[in-house]
């Protein structure tokens, strides 16, 4: 294909205004898959994908349309799924930026455009859903023209469901889009925007070639690929493109979206955002993306502990194709080996732990999320800290600094009273305000992340009846005051249990914690003290009374002194295993009060 005939573009928007059914129907139109085999959300080919509604994985699907080879990539909408978005708008030179017409613009819409636009990508708006009835076109292509500065004439009004609009909108993209750039004579480079397992064809590189030509290793034929980031070469053992099945083709041009498999089995080798080229070949490295650093910290251990080899090898395949899923091994008295895992979000956690239950065969168990925390000592280094059995003795530490962030949130109107007594009570701190329109308002908020983590998301749409919508990005740290809240059961610490929260509020969420453990821990033959500890202060207490046994039972009368004996024999029991008794926590009470969030 001549390199003047690509088309290289993706569909950018907030979660639910209709990207994979937009996708859908530029697959009938171009007839990329026949109609027999078209089904709703064709791309989300994940079961969960299917099950939420929404995308996870960015997908990259070749279409041939009037002479034009269209390589489009579908993109995730969940704020937690943001990276995903920025690795989409590495590999195109254009962006459909689609806005539901009966929700107008959305946080995230208003993020992946400054994405788009740092990128130099050329922007098509579109309002979709214009066959509901609900739809405010003029409204929504008001707001685009206010908020973003888009030309009327410009923005593209279709119903992905039912067609219409959809093939005029391709023409636009080859018109607008422009082709892309690159030297079809120069030494051989492509940029790694995604990769996945294959059990027969190791690991897969899906990759933009931006200068040169890559060519399939045939007959003891060819040149190695080389991997600059990581300084590995290897044969390309198959090359072709995705639509959206694998079909190998044997080489990649300029400007082409594909795959190369690199036949390795060594999963940490291909690295996303890195550079390929060819052995011997000496060529610089395309900018690829900024890293993601994880936000939300979660520990997750096999209940079976045999299966730990299994737990680290689906982690290995999963953050291959997940640059921001980070994992690193632990161990734990109570629930033995497992891994501490860094993820973008809850969201994202969630996913990830669905995942490695359904596609591995895996039963899990997770700790309650946490945020990194810097920790400054009298000494004068810093740790991070990202679970609390990892906070350092009190008498070491000068002070602790909390993640925060900026935090857009766009709603109704009718909600900003709500949405601000929300942000205050979770310690937010107002930047600006804005009414880009009568009925919708603009916030950015200072967040400490930690308010974000504990049900910000659920309370935000609670409070404003669903229609708030919210996107965010890390902005620094800050000083707290912060404690390690010990839970003790029977006077032994149970690390797992263990939080670290606000001072002023440690009083509350050890008493609620407390409750909630009474209901779960069964009962033993001797009363049970649970506790929560400031170091080694007390401040929330419960009893787990004990089971209580009828030793009179068999008696039938009898002197008086003989039934106070087998009392007083009883009692005494009892006091000596309160002393030497150990509680064992059963795995699923963990399960049952660590899922309680």
């Amino acid at each position: 294909m001549e390199q003047k005939s690509i088309r290289n573009f993706c569909i950018i928007a907030h979660i639910d205004h209709g990207k994979s059914t937009l996708a859908d129907r530029f697959l009938e139109i171009t007839e990329t898959i026949d109609k027999r085999h078209l089904q709703e959300q064709t791309l989300d080919s994940m079961e969960l994908e299917k099950e939420k509604g929404i995308t996870i994985k960015l997908k990259a699907v070749r279409m041939a349309y009037k002479g034009y080879q269209m390589n489009l990539i579908d993109t995730p909408g969940h704020v937690d799924f943001s990276y995903e978005v920025s690795r989409s708008l590495a590999a195109c030179e254009g962006a459909i930026l689609v806005v539901d017409a009966t929700q107008g613009i959305q946080a995230q819409t208003v993020s992946n455009v400054y994405k788009a636009l740092e990128s130099n990508l050329v922007i098509i708006p579109v309002i979709n859903k214009i066959d509901l009835s609900a739809a405010d076109v003029e409204r929504t292509e008001n707001d685009l023209v206010g908020t973003f500065g888009f030309k009327k004439e410009s923005i593209f009004k279709v119903s992905a469901k039912t067609g219409e609009g959809i093939a005029m909108l391709l023409e636009e993209v080859i018109n607008r889009v422009p082709a892309p750039s690159g030297n079809k004579e120069a030494a051989p480079r492509g940029l790694i925007f995604d990769s996945f397992y294959d059990e027969y064809l190791g690991v897969i590189a899906m990759i933009k070639v931006t200068d040169g030509e890559f060519r399939e290793y045939t007959g003891g034929k060819g040149k190695k690929i080389h991997f600059l980031a990581t300084g590995v070469s290897t044969k390309p053992e198959e090359i072709g493109y995705f639509k959206p099945e694998r079909i190998k083709e044997g080489h990649l041009s300029t400007g082409e979206v594909g795959y190369i498999a690199t036949g390795l089995k060594a999963i940490t080798v291909v690295k996303v955002g890195d550079t390929v080229s060819l052995e011997g070949v000496e060529t610089a490295p395309l900018p690829g993306y900024k890293e993601v650093k994880p936000f939300v910290f979660v520990s997750i251990y096999p209940i079976e502990n045999d299966k730990f080899p299994q737990l680290r090898e689906a982690l290995q395949k999963l953050s291959l194709s997940d640059s921001a899923l980070m994992f690193e091994p632990e161990n734990n008295s109570a629930l033995g080996f497992g891994f501490r895992c860094g993820f973008l979000g809850l969201l994202h956690a969630d996913i990830i732990q669905e995942r490695l239950e359904r596609e591995y065969d895996l039963r899990l168990i997770s700790t309650t999320p946490s945020v990194e925390y810097h920790v400054e000592l009298t000494n004068g280094t810093t740790l991070e800290v990202r679970a609390p059995s990892e906070m350092p003795d009190r008498s070491r530490i000068l002070r602790i600094l909390e993640p925060r962030i900026n935090l857009t949130i766009v709603s109704p109107s009718t909600y900003v009273g709500e949405v601000i007594k929300l942000c205050e009570e979770r310690r937010g701190e107002n930047t600006k305000m804005e009414y880009p329109s009568e009925k919708t308002v603009y916030f950015s908020y200072v967040l400490p992340l930690a308010e974000l983590v504990y049900n910000f998301f659920d309370d935000l749409k609670r409070v404003s009846s669903g229609f708030a919508s919210l996107d965010y990005e890390f902005r620094d740290y800050a000083p707290v005051d912060a404690v390690k809240m010990d839970i003790l059961v029977h006077n032994s610490i149970v690390d797992p249990l263990s939080h670290i929260v606000l001072r002023s509020k440690a009083h509350d969420v050890g008493k609620s914690l407390l409750k909630k453990l009474k209901e779960i821990i069964p009962k033993q033959q001797f009363t049970v003290s649970l506790q929560a500890a400031l170091g080694g202060k007390i401040i929330a207490r419960e009893d787990i009374p004990a089971f209580r046994k009828n030793v009179l039972a068999k008696m039938s009368g009898g002197h008086r002194e003989r039934k106070d004996k087998l009392l007083d024999i009883q009692k005494k029991g009892k006091e000596r295993m309160k002393r030497i008794g150990k509680v064992e926590i059963p795995q699923e009470a963990f399960r049952q009060i660590l899922q309680t969030k």
